[in-house]
C-alpha cells in the first residue's frame, strides 16, 4: 500500500465509525420518542376514562335533580284553584 491508499483507508474507517456512532444516537433518540409516545397514549387513555366517569356521575346528578324538582305547573294550578275558592268564599260570606 502506498501512503495515499493508507490515509484513504484510515479516513474511511473513521467515517464508518462516525456514521455508526451517529446512527446509534439516532436509534437512542427514536427509542426515547417511542417511549414518550407510549406514555402519552397511556395518559390520554387514562384521562379519557376519568373524564367519562366524571361525565357519567354528572349525568346521574342531573337526572336526580330533574326527579327531585317541584312540579311547578301543578303547584301553580293548585294555587290558582285555592285563590278561586277563597274568592268565592269571600263573595258568599260577605
Amino acid at each position: 500500500m502506498t501512503v495515499p491508499e493508507a490515509s484513504v483507508a484510515v479516513e474511511l474507517a473513521q467515517l464508518r465509525g462516525e456514521i455508526n456512532t451517529g446512527l446509534e444516537q439516532i436509534k437512542g433518540t427514536l427509542g426515547v420518542l417511542v417511549e414518550r409516545t407510549n406514555r402519552t397514549d397511556a395518559d390520554v387513555r387514562q384521562l379519557r376514562a376519568d373524564m367519562e366517569k366524571e361525565v357519567g356521575e354528572l349525568q346521574a346528578d342531573v337526572e336526580a335533580l330533574k326527579r327531585g324538582r317541584w312540579p311547578l305547573p301543578a303547584l301553580g294550578a293548585l294555587t290558582g284553584l285555592g285563590a278561586l275558592v277563597v274568592a268565592v268564599l269571600a263573595l258568599f260570606l260577605s
